[in-house]
């Protein structure tokens, strides 16, 4: 019997144990706030003013000063394309920052992916051995925040009197921008849960990099913007060959006419500018509808003719477009470097690129008046640690991140936009844009058109929802026109039947919640609306149907386990009574 005890009471304390692990992510259910400059943010349906308290009371508490007596070593992960400029960039930004704070000393870790990143600080989080200082995508921290404290909300630190923005005891007081000289628009990205998780370091969009010489020996005049439509057929036309195999409008026997780089980009664009579902802000995914099915159904008619491809499925755009065998390639503002036959950055040899006019664009619209485009780059996000002096050295440097020395420096490697207008309208800034064409290396014209697409479309700019599973939607976003485009080069029909079994194949191969997937067969209620456009209430004398009996709720893991327990200790203990009272038997025998 003190066994049996002993067990009952090893399976109750394991059951104990299971309600107390720490470390693992636990899906968010809490709608991420991406809200545009000068919006009012809605409640969350069930929050209450005192769960928003309950909000507040986790941000960051600033020390009532720095002690820079006390040692600090700050962990930071960067990434940085294996660019040897980027990376002195940022070394010269942390001895910089070291001597304004010699007690602050920095170890730091280079990636060249941003997925490497993500996988990294997920694995770290359960062992709490996550970096100070991280360049990340919002979409990222949206998952890094399923882990209890992981990250460090900065609402407080941006507008703390001394070490906020232009705060009093800055030692670098006169290169910090205020609030107010960061692009709303690109502040705004960094909001979730209600509260600022990231502070925007760099911003770019997508171009559309144009061989005009082709367009126009095809017999086409090059629009300031050209439509889906334009590309389509000019795509099309430039699949003409001559009599030895090779293609009319380059004389190779290799054209891929139209390139897209990142597939997610362009789903998230085309079904944005379509006005078509892609999720809602609280994690709702409409991206499985009817106009998807459409942009799928054209996509793969294009490549079933071979006209369109993708990185994936055929290389680098860049590389195509500047050996003369592509027309339109579409990559970031960020790689504009790569793109031309004069670019100093290039993957090929001299001998295999041919000269012709490169021209700049946005990425193809369906409405030109109204054209809408992706903004994206990186963020930098700070992680939360036991010594609070520790976390506000990582908000000074974070901070110092973006002072005009590191904006205007890292801009000027690719076609990246400075994220503060104090360097946007500064007179270096200036200056190096006035330059454009003057070298191929620091002002390489293709790069200075890029960065200055995205500054005068910045109110066209866009980005998608951020919550826990933002980022596996984005991915499988890409997985349907990547598929499509397959079923094309095979010259199956990309008919109804194929897309159902693909919307099916790709919600389970992302691990997309089911019950988060709208179906668009479901009946949709538009709701009323007045002249103005503003949503109208139903009335109040509105009768409505009385609600049904509660389903109850499933008992939590932890009651699960120990009731689980329980019954396995009493099935012991039962066994063992039987095999005793059949031994006595025996005995008596």
């Amino acid at each position: 019997m003190k066994k049996i005890i002993c067990l009952i009471l090893a399976l109750l304390l394991a059951a104990g144990t299971l309600s107390g692990c720490h470390g693992t992510l636990v899906p968010d259910t809490t709608a991420a706030a991406t809200e545009a400059p000068g919006e009012t943010k809605e409640s969350v349906p069930g929050e209450t003013k005192e769960t928003e308290a309950a909000k507040d009371d986790n941000v960051f508490k600033v020390p009532d000063s720095f002690d820079t007596s006390k040692e600090i070593t700050l962990t930071f992960w960067l990434k940085n394309d294996s660019n040897k400029t980027q990376v002195s960039i940022y070394e010269k930004a942390m001895a910089d920052f070291t001597a304004l704070y010699p007690n602050v000393t920095f170890k730091f870790k280079k990636y060249t992916d941003y997925g490497e990143i993500y996988n990294d600080v997920v694995t770290n989080i359960a062992t709490k051995t996550t970096p100070n200082v991280c360049i990340t995508y919002p979409d990222h921290i949206a998952t890094y925040l399923t882990g209890a404290d992981t990250m460090v909300a900065l609402d407080k630190l941006m507008t703390d009197p001394k070490y906020g923005f232009g705060g009093s005891e800055l030692k670098f007081k006169k290169q910090s921008p205020t609030v107010d000289e960061i692009v709303p628009k690109f502040l705004a990205e960094g909001v979730l849960q209600g509260h600022q998780y990231a502070l925007p370091f760099m911003r770019s969009t997508e171009a559309l990099y144009i061989n005009q010489d082709m367009v126009e020996k095809l017999g086409y005049t090059l629009p300031e913007v050209c439509t889906w439509d334009f590309i389509w057929e000019v795509s099309e036309a430039a699949m003409k060959k001559n009599d030895d195999g090779t293609y009319a409008v380059n004389g190779q026997k290799v054209l891929i006419p139209f390139i897209y780089k990142s597939t997610d980009n362009m789903m998230i664009q085309m079904l944005r500018q379509l006005d078509a579902g892609y999720s809602t802000d609280d994690g709702k995914i409409l991206l499985f509808n009817d106009q998807t099915a459409s942009v799928l159904k054209e996509i793969a008619k294009h490549a079933m003719t071979r006209s369109f491809s993708t990185f994936k499925n055929a290389s680098y755009p860049g590389n195509y477009l500047n050996a003369g065998q592509c027309i339109f390639a579409i990559d970031s503002t960020a790689g504009a470097t790569w793109m031309g036959h004069d670019a100093h950055n290039q993957e090929i040899p001299q001998d295999q690129r041919v000269k012709f006019r490169i021209a700049v664009q946005p990425i193809p619209q369906f409405d030109t008046e109204n054209p809408k485009m992706i903004s994206q780059g990186p963020s930098v996000c700070i992680f939360n640690k036991s010594d609070p002096q520790e976390v506000l050295a990582s908000w000074l440097f974070t901070q110092f991140l973006l002072t005009n020395d590191v904006q205007i420096a890292y801009s000027q490697t690719e076609g990246y936009v400075p994220v503060t207008l104090k360097a946007q309208n500064s007179e270096e800034y200036q200056n190096y844009l006035s330059r454009a064409g003057q070298d191929n290396d620091m002002y390489y014209h293709v790069k200075i058109e890029a960065a200055e697409l995205l500054i005068n479309n910045v109110e066209n700019s866009f980005v998608t929802p951020v919550f826990n599973g933002s980022a596996s939607l984005r991915n499988a976003a890409g997985t349907l026109i990547e598929e499509a485009v397959k079923n094309g080069f095979r010259k199956k029909a990309t008919d109804d039947a194929f897309i159902t079994a693909l919307y099916e194949k790709t919600i389970a191969l992302y691990h997309l919640d089911k019950s988060a997937v709208v179906d668009p067969s479901d009946p949709v209620t538009e709701p009323e609306t007045n002249e103005a456009g503003e949503t109208v209430a139903p009335p109040e004398t509105q009768v409505q149907p009385e609600p049904g009996p509660a389903e109850p709720e499933p008992l939590p893991k932890t009651a699960r386990s120990l009731l689980y327990c329980l019954v396995i200790a009493w099935i012991g203990i039962a066994a063992v009574w039987l095999i005793r009272m059949i031994k006595t038997k025996r005995e008596k025998r």
